[in-house]
């Protein structure tokens, strides 16, 4: 039944949807939209498994989920204030494959791949083939860690880290587990939303067997990508005592209302998932389309405020290069 379920997900990963033509002819779009929609693949591939095209309403241009992943002519426009590397990602990455921007903790881009390319992307342009360091290199990454003791939780990140494979994620974590003052792993991941087959059994034991805390961080961001499937996937994980964080990004047309902001925190919650932070898009060139203004995002945020508990409103941030942690979009 495991092996079942392993051949599941990376089946799905395999047979995701990557031409336009093809997500053209599942969903019934118009057809005068797709030759934009090449061009702008040809610059940042499309990626999208069937399951989660299959929660997307056919005929709708306006879908929120497609609006994630559809590739558009806008993409291609230079836009004034946006950067291939808005985060200055370079200046904070010492070795291949690591990021050290804050204190007491690292990332490291476990994986340069995804099961879904969202159009929003801040890595769209990372150099995940300077950062694919190899075995050899992630020996160099857990030396980096082992050296130096204000380093007490590492984050995996991307890419997708749930790309890899649950045996090269046991070793990996495995090795980590060695390095005493490590307390904590955190797991940044959109597999558990958009091909929810990934949480196997062996993933929920890989959590489970080790010292460390687990934190896996999901990142969903409207209600609609939360169907069955997601929810009988999460389950087994929030019943073994994982923490389950959500953070999404303030995306226009697609969550920049606020009663779709509420329905979605509430939907999480429902699942097992805390919501935990609401993200300012960050200004990569081809996102433009996306953005909202600041006080946009602060009065939506206040008009969850207002509507929920406490726990279930997200921090509204933004990243700042250089900043020593994310900073709060509420001035």
């Amino acid at each position: 039944m495991n092996d079942h379920h392993k051949t599941d997900w990376q089946t799905a990963l395999v047979n995701a949807v990557t031409e336009p033509k093809e997500l053209f002819a599942i969903l019934q779009l118009d057809h005068q939209y797709l030759e934009a929609a090449n061009r702008a693949a040809q610059q940042f591939p499309l990626k999208v498994p069937h399951g989660f095209i299959a929660r997307m309403e056919k005929n709708n241009l306006n879908d929120p989920l497609l609006r994630q992943i559809l590739p558009l002519d806008a993409e291609l426009e230079k836009t004034m204030g946006y950067a291939a590397d808005p985060l200055h990602e370079a200046k904070s990455n010492p070795i291949p494959g690591l990021l050290h921007k804050y204190y007491g903790r690292v990332l490291l881009t476990f994986a340069g791949t995804c099961a879904v390319n969202c159009r929003y992307c801040f890595r769209r342009e990372f150099p995940y083939a300077k950062n694919n360091p190899g075995s050899a290199g992630w020996h160099a990454a857990l030396n980096y860690i082992a050296r130096d003791n204000t380093i007490n939780e590492v984050i995996l990140s991307g890419g997708d880290p749930l790309v890899a494979n649950d045996h090269h994620l046991k070793k990996f974590i495995g090795m980590l587990a060695t390095i005493p003052h490590v307390s904590r792993l955190r797991i940044h991941s959109r597999l558990p939303i958009v091909l929810p087959e990934r949480m196997t059994a062996e993933l929920l034991q890989i959590f489970t067997t080790t010292r460390l805390k687990v934190i896996l961080v999901v990142h969903c961001n409207h209600a609609q990508e939360i169907n069955h499937d997601v929810k009988q996937a999460m389950q087994p994980f929030t019943q073994a005592g994982i923490l389950l964080l959500n953070q999404s990004v303030l995306l226009k047309g697609i969550n920049d209302d606020a009663n779709t902001l509420i329905a979605l925190s509430e939907a999480l919650f429902a699942i097992g998932v805390q919501p935990y932070y609401l993200h300012a898009l960050d200004k990569v060139q081809g996102t433009a389309h996306f953005d909202l203004p600041p006080q946009t995002a602060r009065k939506l945020h206040w008009a969850m405020a207002q509507h929920l508990p406490g726990y279930l409103v997200p921090k509204l941030v933004f990243e700042q290069p250089g900043a020593p942690a994310k900073l709060p979009l509420t001035e």
